[in-house]
């Protein structure tokens, strides 16, 4: 069998005590997803998913489960000992399974979402290039307090001497900028040499990862660092406020991205993107606007402010108008949304049509041209084109026990304020009158009436304003 070149291994078995929630740290979201899937998707664009071995400990089941769909393997760390533990629970695997070690492994951080796969691919060229047996990436924050010091042979050499905890530092170290990431790159056969060499002997009673470093410099391997560009991209999140700091700056990312693909976000940083959405060129997204999920946006649309829109699908031209909600939605070319329309799951809007002010839609199909403009519930309904649904006309598709669809053919006409009560199909040119309630098929071409017939009685309203004045006068 042959050797493989790189694997990855990932932390992910830690409590995150201090975020004070029962949710696995690894699964808290930002951008839209958990923590540990930005990590596992950055990795992939590395090696396969079969070479990402993802540590897991704390809520292991619950940690596996929510990202078993990415193919990764998974190595249970039933005691949370430390990052040395982490990797020697890594080896034990590889001896119990037989399985051959990779030649390189790279270390990521379950907590570490914004690293970016550019970032990875250079810490493991630079590991190559130069034949290290470690390779550290760092960072250089404004304030480097209270993080571990790497500290390099000479300013401008790859060649790493140590590194130093923030309350190990001599007076002549404090002011060494670059910290240590916690992400490595390890020759595997250097690594496994010292794992069982570690001790737990510190202030935590762990094996610290970070031992390994002063053991190959003893020996004379060659330690390296490599400098991340940015320093957000090796923060991690131990509590809420650092979580939603990691949040904005990855949202605002996002929203750099789609400028750059030539999308005109006005005020981006008022704007919730996650970081699965795609929006195509030519596209204006006002403020305060959500775009959520699995969201994909085509070409010249224009979503106006207050806006959300999740797990949706808009074609090209659409313009979606103030303060409307898209839940797994699909939209198609030239439609016009809103204001304030509602579109639950399974609602598919055709090329050109129009769902207007307080209209609200679920699992509706609504064929092209066709218009419901006006405070309509459309519910489990199939509409052909070049409908008009006029105004407060809706489906009543609910029996109280059971759902039914309502079926409406090619260029029907449904007065305002009708009720079509479902099952039912109208045909298609059929009109029906304004405030009609429909409980029986209506053929093509046909008019419906269900309304009861009007009844004018001349000088009742007077009498009765009459009435009324002299009762006053009494």
């Amino acid at each position: 069998m042959n050797t493989p070149e790189f694997a990855i291994a990932i932390m992910a078995a830690g409590k995150g005590t201090r975020l004070k929630s029962r949710r696995p740290k690894v699964l808290h979201e930002i951008g839209g997803r958990a923590l540990l899937l930005h990590v596992i998707a950055a990795a992939k664009t590395i090696v396969p998913s079969d070479h990402i071995f993802c540590i897991i400990g704390h809520e292991a089941d619950r940690v596996r489960e929510a990202v078993a769909h990415t193919g990764v393997a998974f190595v249970l760390q039933p005691e949370q000992r430390g990052t040395g533990h982490a990797l020697q629970m890594l080896k034990a695997s590889f001896e119990l399974s037989g399985a051959t070690p990779p030649k390189n492994l790279l270390v990521l951080s379950g907590d570490v979402p914004l690293i970016r796969p550019e970032t990875i691919a250079a810490v493991r060229d630079a590991h190559l290039a130069e034949r290290a047996a470690m390779t550290i990436l760092t960072a250089v924050p404004d304030n480097p307090h209270g993080y571990g010091r790497v500290l390099r042979a000479q300013e401008n050499a790859p060649e790493v001497t140590a590194i130093v905890e923030q309350k190990s530092l001599t007076p002549d170290q404090l002011g060494a900028p670059e910290i240590n990431s916690g992400i490595y790159c390890f020759d595997t056969k250097a690594l496994f040499a010292k794992l069982d060499a570690l001790t737990t002997n510190n202030a935590h009673g762990e094996f610290y990862l970070t031992d390994v470093a002063a053991m190959l410099v003893a020996e004379g391997k060659r330690v390296i660092a490599v400098q991340a560009e940015s320093v957000n991209e090796v923060l991690g999140a131990n509590t809420i406020a650092e979580m939603m700091h990691l949040d904005a700056a990855m949202r605002l990312t996002t929203a750099h991205r789609l400028m750059a693909a030539g999308v005109t976000i006005f005020r981006p940083e008022t704007c919730v993107i996650d970081s699965e959405v795609i929006v195509g060129s030519d596209t204006t997204i006002e403020p305060y606007v959500q775009l959520l999920g699995a969201t994909r946006i085509g070409s010249d649309c224009r979503i106006r402010s207050y806006s959300v829109i999740q797990h949706s699908t808009l074609g090209d031209n659409v313009t979606v108008r103030n303060g409307c909600i898209l839940d797994h939605a699909e939209v198609a070319d030239k439609a016009i949304l809103g204001p304030y329309a509602h579109l639950r799951p399974e609602s598919k809007i055709g090329e050109g049509a129009h769902v207007g002010n307080f209209v609200e839609t679920k699992k509706l199909i609504l064929g092209k041209g066709s218009k419901a403009n006006h405070l309509n519930y459309l519910g489990d309904a199939v509409i052909g084109a070049g409908v008009n649904v006029g105004a407060g006309a809706i489906t009543c598709n609910y029996d109280g026990v059971h759902k039914h669809q309502t079926i409406i053919g090619d260029g029907a006409f449904i007065g305002s304020d009708s009720t079509l009560v479902a099952p039912v199909e109208i045909g298609a040119g059929a009109y029906i009158a304004a405030g009609s309630s429909i409980t029986e098929d209506v053929p093509p071409g046909s008019l419906a009436l269900g309304r009861s017939r009007q009844t004018n009685k001349p000088g009742w309203a007077a009498a009765k304003k009459a009435a009324a004045q002299a009762k006053k006068g009494c």
